[in-house]
C-alpha cells in the first residue's frame, strides 16, 4: 500500500474510479513520462455481498494513456478480475 499523501494527490489527479475500485501498487517516472499501476480490489459487486464468488483471475494488463501532467505523458497500467 502506498502512503497517505501519495493517494491524497492521486485523488485529486486521477479519475475517481481508478482511486475508488483499484489499488495503486506502484507508480515510476521514466524520462518525460508518469507510470501508474493499478489493480482492481477484490470487493463483491452491489447487491452481491451474500453470494459467494470465486475469482478466476485477471485479465491482460491494460495501458491507457491519460492527459498531461506537468508536461509528462502519463500512463495509466490498469489490471482488471475476471
Amino acid at each position: 500500500m502506498l502512503s497517505d499523501s501519495l493517494l491524497s494527490i492521486a485523488n485529486l489527479l486521477l479519475p475517481e474510479v481508478l482511486v475508488s475500485y483499484f489499488d495503486l501498487k506502484k507508480h515510476e517516472i521514466k524520462g518525460e513520462e508518469l507510470h501508474f499501476y493499478f489493480t482492481e480490489q477484490n470487493k463483491a459487486p452491489d447487491g452481491h455481498d451474500s453470494t459467494k464468488l470465486h475469482s478466476k483471475g485477471f485479465f491482460p494488463e491494460a495501458t491507457v494513456q491519460d492527459f498531461p501532467i506537468r508536461g509528462k505523458n502519463v500512463f495509466l497500467h490498469i489490471i482488471r478480475r475476471r
